[in-house]
């Protein structure tokens, strides 16, 4: 039986998250694999991996929160906006106080537009940014817009910050503290990150590459292997009645009537729709007094 289900990686220094799909590929022995949100070489923490039938979720999922673990060293502004990035200049940090840096935290909390690093996957027109950086190019960025949720556990050791901070998609953290360092007037890079929290998912979940082959070998791994609709958990779950099974299978409209138990969903409201054997078979919206189908899972 082909695995799926959802593995949370915990990405060690070194890898990108390509590279770790690609030793899953050869840990678990199946091709269809991928990922719901790349982490930079350096960095680590929560990789999402979705593996056989739960590649599907991708496009559910890759607009989740995530929260990040991060380091600023204040005084050092790099081309690639962490301190593995070459050295562009390096400033005194000496009249940086600690009310001044909770100050510039704070004041990052909140909707903004951020314009996206030169060294970064985004692609514009068909060509991700840092192969144009590499070629020595820098080109005009939209900025877009990001959302700070929160800032939290800061500890100022300067000239390093390091802080707790929860993000919309899309938000590149390296970019918000060299943002901040422009700000306090002495520059600063990112140097160290470690991913926390993507969606539903946390560190707590995760499993290091090794972890899973030796779980792998073992004949373990479902154990670590996450059910597909713990991504939905919250969502009415529904049960189709055997005598409608055929029409859930197609993906056609369903109506109040074609489940076990009963429930009156309000307008627009996603539910769970299981298997009369209690396999998880979709994802349905309900519009218009009927059940549509979302995303399914068969």
């Amino acid at each position: 039986m082909e695995l799926s289900g959802v593995l949370i990686v915990d990405k060690e220094k070194g890898y990108t998250s390509f590279d770790v799909v690609a030793k899953l590929r050869g840990i678990l022995g199946i091709r269809k694999i991928g990922h719901t949100g790349t982490l930079d070489p350096d960095a680590t923490g929560v990789l999402v991996c979705c593996i056989g039938k739960a590649t599907k979720l991708i496009p559910l999922m890759e607009g989740a929160d995530k929260t990040y673990r991060a380091t600023m060293r204040l005084g050092l502004v790099t081309d690639t906006q962490d301190i593995w990035g070459t050295e562009l200049s390096e400033s005194s940090y000496d009249d940086i106080t600690h009310e001044m840096i909770k100050t510039e935290l704070e004041s990052v909390i909140g909707d903004q537009m951020q314009v996206p690093p030169m060294y970064s996957a985004k692609k514009v027109g068909g060509k991700k940014l840092y192969e144009l950086a590499r070629e020595g190019r820098e080109i005009e960025r939209k900025p877009v817009p990001i959302t700070v949720h929160s800032v939290s556990d800061v500890s100022i050791d300067i000239p390093e910050v390091t802080f707790t901070v929860k993000v919309s998609k899309g938000t590149y953290i390296r970019t918000l503290i060299h943002d901040m360092g422009t700000a306090l007037g002495c520059g600063a890079c990112m140097s160290e990150l470690r991913r926390i929290t993507a969606g539903k998912y946390d560190i707590g979940q995760a499993h290091t590459l090794n972890e899973i082959e030796s779980l792998m070998k073992a004949g373990d791994i479902n154990k670590t292997l996450l059910p597909i609709d713990k991504a939905f958990e919250g969502m009415e779950r529904l049960t189709i009645k055997p005598s409608f099974e055929k029409l859930l299978r197609n993906g056609n409209l369903l109506t109040d009537n074609s489940f076990e138990n009963s429930y009156e969903a309000a307008e627009g409201e996603e539910v769970l729709v299981y298997m009369p054997e209690g396999t998880f078979a979709a994802v349905y919206t309900f519009n218009n007094k009927s059940f549509k189908v979302k995303k399914m899972f068969l």
